[in-house]
């Protein structure tokens, strides 16, 4: 069961003798992909390249599925397939279900926040197990809890005895399993594939969960128009067997080995001060809290737009969420085909993704608001995807499940705490301007993160001339001073 980030979220693929060395394209922190080596307690890489592995291609730009020629990853991949779908229909099926039960709306918006209150309260704890953990025995346990909790809302929703305390106790449940499903999965992805094919891993990742966002709910739709919710959660719980075998089938000697963390005191706040003494982690961290707290929150926004403005109902909001899916899906089929996951592109995905916000916000029209949503979606995916690598490529193997439980809780917390803000400007001032807001809060973090990455990275910002076109670009300030000392003395 995926969450998204792809949240299910890069670097330059490696050209040193280890897997756990990828190259630097740039100086600065405006390029992280030079992360330290990261060491073990004798300085002995934690991270090792598995026997019979091919050496990552110094090349900066892969295939667009490249990592699927990796067995354990193809395995992983295909697994998701069936489950992000599973994911997708139990979604739809759980909302309809309680809405069916109570009738009330906020029934429903109860549902989704015990789904998501364990990762917002746990998230943190979740990281430190994970780092201490297995990841493969790990994912086993997590994905057949899913499986099972899908089951038992199937039988009690066939036998005619489910009731909705039954369906906010699951969702409860799939909450807890989250909590290490997550950080495990995104940090499983890189024992799989290693450095050098990390982003277009993630990438596919993310365009297999938009891909199952297309696919799911009009399963789903089907199945409950047909034949009743039941059938729904029965085949999102029978969907696990596919990761589970796919798990079970992989080959250990061919993963990328990671040293685990002993057990310890302190460990989470030693994750936190890990994050924080490093500009290249924190401050994407801190972007992605701030677009997603209030740039994503489109089921207000979507809504609104669909009713109150074009007054076009339930088939332009489905209209307007099936092309963000589209573009999320190119923007994740994109993302694989680069293969670099730079902070000047995360930047500039941020400060493009709010501007698109802004202009939406304006359109006259039905249509040109709805083919915005397109590019909206490869900007924001965009965005996740390379905050996602370039933190799990900047972070020392033995610290990655603490650090991506930080990210992802950030990152999926934020909406459910905008939300209210942002539901209060639309309804006071218009869709228009609360969309717009949201916009304008993305592209003024961006910019202002980007600032400060450059000034912390030695670097200031250079106009100049290329080919006859104007060009701005960050440079060394070094290489600019000594640029003006030229100039003076040939002056």
């Amino acid at each position: 069961m995926s969450t998204g980030s792809g949240a299910d979220s890069a670097p330059a693929p490696a050209t040193h003798d280890s897997p756990s060395t990828p190259r630097s394209d740039a100086s600065g922190p405006l390029d992280p992909a030079a992360a330290r080596k990261p060491a073990g307690p004798q300085g002995t890489p934690v991270e090792q390249r598995p026997s019979g592995a091919r050496r990552p291609s110094g090349s900066s730009r892969s295939s667009m599925f490249s990592s699927l020629r990796i067995r354990n990853y193809r395995l992983f991949f295909l697994g998701q397939v069936v489950s992000n779908t599973g994911t997708w229909m139990q979604r739809i099926a759980q909302d309809w279900l309680v809405l069916s039960l109570t009738g009330s709306s906020a029934a429903v918006g109860i549902t989704t926040a015990l789904q998501f209150l364990p990762m917002l309260l746990f998230g943190l704890y979740g990281g430190v197990l994970v780092d201490r953990l297995p990841k493969r025995p790990t994912l086993l346990a997590t994905q057949t809890a899913m499986g099972l909790t899908g089951l038992a809302l199937a039988f009690l929703t066939l036998s005619g005895h489910v009731q909705v305390w039954h369906v906010y106790l699951a969702a409860f449940a799939v909450g807890l399993a989250t909590v290490v499903d997550n950080p495990a999965r995104q940090s499983f992805v890189s024992e799989m594939v290693g450095p050098g094919q990390l982003q277009n891993a993630v990438s596919l990742n993310s365009a297999n969960f938009q891909s199952a966002r297309l696919v799911g709910p009009a399963v789903a739709g089907v199945l409950i128009t047909g034949v009743g919710t039941g059938w729904a959660f029965l085949f999102n719980g029978l969907s696990f067997v596919a990761p589970i075998v796919g798990l079970l089938l992989m080959r250990a000697r061919e993963l990328h080995m990671v040293e685990r963390a002993p057990r310890g005191k302190g460990q989470l706040r030693e994750g936190l001060n890990y994050v924080a003494g490093r500009p290249e982690l924190i401050w994407p961290i801190v972007l992605v809290g701030f677009i997603g707290t209030f740039g994503f929150n489109f089921p207000v926004w979507l809504s609104a737009y669909a009713d109150d403005v074009f007054h076009a109902g339930a088939g332009a909001y489905s209209l307007f969420n099936t092309l963000m899916a589209i573009g999320s899906l190119a923007g994740a089929l994109l993302a694989a085909r680069r293969g670099t996951a730079r902070l000047r592109v995360l930047i500039a995905a941020a400060i493009g993704f709010g501007a698109l916000e802004v202009v939406a916000a304006t359109a006259p029209s039905l249509w040109l608001f709805a083919l915005l949503m397109v590019p909206i979606g490869i900007f924001g995916l965009t965005v996740n995807v390379t905050a996602n690598t370039s933190v799990q490529m900047a972070t020392d193997p033995a610290m990655r499940g603490r650090v991506m439980a930080l990210f992802m809780m950030v990152f999926m917390g934020g909406s459910p705490l905008g939300a209210p803000l942002v539901g209060w400007v639309t309804d006071a001032y218009g869709p228009r301007v609360g969309f717009a807001l949201g916009g304008l809060v993305s592209v003024v973090a961006a910019t202002t993160i980007g600032l400060i990455l450059a000034r912390i990275g030695g670097l200031r910002l250079a106009l100049g001339w290329h080919h006859g076109h104007p060009r701005v670009r960050f440079v060394p300030k070094e290489r600019t001073e000594q640029r003006e000392e030229q100039l003076a003395t040939a002056a």
